[in-house]
């Protein structure tokens, strides 16, 4: 018997080959044709091509997103590719957003990807995340984190932010231009210098950066689905050597400097003053 042929459940200008390549997700109820279709209208800007970055690319390519912007100012070293699963060997001393974007590309043509070779800074983050539907936080500077989260919630953008440090990892999704609680809810402002080794400091098993950034992408395709809960007001926490996920409520702080009713954060104008770090991945 001759099987079927997959449909999309209405007609959204799918090819043949479109049909073939993202049949699994057609198939799921909760996606279809109609959540295909709007993961190719979706615009993701990926800040770090790094441990974090480099899953998350490559999911939200094969995923079928029909833009994603990828910002990092760093080159390919020997030491990313432990973790790094999106540059080669050949690539050491090219750019990274060059490097990811032909990974990306290899995986599904059809995925337009911009690279953004710069250094994040107040100047220019304001504009480069109004440009996307979704943020997505892969980065390994808290100066850089902060900067991303503020510029979300004044352009009104959600923030999908990870982070890993040795064997554990940190996620959570922060809308507070829907109600929920902003980055600054969590971390009111960045610890003092020295005061969080980072991860060439302290080291980080690179597997835990190819989770955090796999959960990373879920995250994100769930937001622009609209489907599942989201971790709006959630922070999950993965111990890779216990084996153990846990999950913290977050409320929006009343008191939040940048989405609280009395804001002192109204524009991006306090980073300039700061040192801020490079907008490369962990």
């Amino acid at each position: 018997m001759v099987p079927t042929p997959l449909v999309p459940d209405m007609d959204l200008d799918f090819s043949e080959d479109d049909i073939r390549r993202y049949s699994r997700h057609i198939l799921l109820r909760d996606v279809g044709g109609t959540g295909q279709a709007r993961l190719r209208a979706a615009r993701v800007l990926v800040v770090g091509a790094g441990g974090l970055g480099s899953p998350l690319i490559l999911y939200l390519a094969a995923a079928g997103i029909g833009t994603i912007g990828i910002v990092d100012d760093d080159t390919v070293e020997l030491s990313n590719l432990q973790r790094q699963i999106a540059h080669t060997t050949a690539a050491i001393g090219t750019p990274k957003v060059a490097s990811a974007a032909a990974a990306a590309r290899a995986i599904n043509p059809g995925t337009a990807i911009e690279p953004h070779p710069l250094r994040l800074g107040p100047g220019n983050a304001a504009e480069l995340v109004s440009q996307y539907d979704i943020v997505c936080d892969g980065t390994d500077n808290f100066a850089t984190r902060f900067l991303i989260a503020d510029a979300c919630a004044l352009a009104r953008r959600t923030l999908v932010s990870a982070a890993v440090l040795r064997f554990e990892g940190q996620l959570s999704v922060f809308k507070p231009h829907q109600g929920g609680p902003c980055y600054r809810c969590l971390f009111p402002a960045p610890p003092p210098p020295g005061a969080v080794p980072s991860c060439s400091e302290a080291g980080v098993l690179g597997a835990v950066t190819g989770v955090m950034g796999t959960l990373q992408a879920t995250e994100t395709i769930k937001e622009i689905l609209g489907i599942g809960e989201s971790l709006s007001g959630r922070l999950l926490i993965w111990d890779a050597l216990a084996s153990s996920f846990r999950t913290i409520r977050l409320r929006p702080d009343p008191a939040c400097a940048l989405c609280g009713p009395r804001p002192t954060i109204t524009d991006l104008s306090a980073h300039a003053a700061e040192a801020a770090g490079p907008a490369c991945g962990l």
